[in-house]
């Protein structure tokens, strides 16, 4: 049993990325699929679907490539706030990624949303993992 999901997914989205896969198969929870969903908005993947396979819920990512060579459009994903160490900060303190080229997923209390998105809305949170 996995305790952190979202270390978890990104491991796997990462590893697919390197060995440049086309799908990746991730266990479905809230938190990924708000994650897959942020995403998908931003670019990062050409897009997701939900299944079920034995009452258990799945996320199959497609991966995004740029070229022939087939670059992953994902760089890197650095998970920042751990299950033994949470980060948070405060909406005026958000973390800006590659002067905004990249994006930090923050968990807030409306949702779970970009650093631009939380800093057009005024709101602070945790801060999840960053993604270029």
């Amino acid at each position: 049993m996995v305790t952190d999901t979202i270390s978890d997914m990104l491991t796997r989205i990462r590893n697919a990325n390197m060995i440049k896969h086309q799908i990746v198969q991730i266990p479905a929870t809230k938190m990924s699929k708000a994650i897959t969903n942020i995403l998908k908005e931003e670019g990062f993947i050409e897009d997701y679907e939900i299944y079920t396979e034995n009452s258990y819920q799945f996320l199959l990512i497609s991966l995004k490539y740029k070229g022939k060579s087939r670059e992953p459009v994902i760089c890197k994903m650095v998970r920042v706030s751990k299950p033994g160490l949470r980060v948070y900060s405060k909406s005026k303190k958000l973390p800006k990624v590659l002067d905004n080229l990249g994006i930090a997923i923050i968990s807030t209390s409306k949702g779970v949303m970009t650093n631009l998105k939380a800093k057009e809305l005024g709101i602070g949170g945790e801060v999840l993992c960053y993604i270029w």
